[in-house]
């Protein structure tokens, strides 16, 4: 009797821990890219030499706004955590992007971005530079 009341113990017990039981939460890792090319297909600059300067910035591009004509000098990349954008090239080359996607942009080529959606697109961008190397060059400067 002895033994059947221990082994139904340890049926309740193991049985009550599992059902009871919660996992722990788990770190989760999504890679959102990995790549040696830009958006258009072309391969990323070498990194120039320099004191490296990273700058991550938050951009909100409130619905119908369309950027102005600008290109990057530096590597550059984001993620749109909200709404969408558009970006095209002065070549007609066309991305469109969706909450959620990541983009690695084009490198010393003019583009644009635009917002066509009825709420504010929000982008993180990260910027690979060189410490007094601009980020942006605004078509009208060159």
């Amino acid at each position: 009797m002895k033994k059947t009341a221990l082994m139904a113990w340890l049926t309740a017990l193991v049985l009550a821990c599992a059902l009871g039981a919660q996992e722990e939460p788990q770190v989760e890792v999504l890679q959102l890219a990995k790549t040696t090319a830009s958006w258009d297909g072309r391969a990323l600059a070498a990194y120039p030499q320099g004191q490296p300067e990273i700058t991550i910035s938050r951009v909100v591009v409130p619905p119908g706004v369309k950027l102005p004509w600008h290109k990057h000098p530096v590597i550059t990349a984001g993620v749109v955590l909200k709404g969408q954008l558009t970006v095209v090239t002065d070549q007609g080359e066309r991305l469109h992007l969706k909450a959620g996607e990541s983009i690695v942009e084009v490198f010393q080529k003019w583009h644009q971005g635009s917002n066509d959606g009825d709420e504010p697109t929000e982008i993180v961008v990260f910027y690979a530079g060189v410490e007094g190397t601009p980020i942006v060059i605004p078509r009208d400067e060159q």
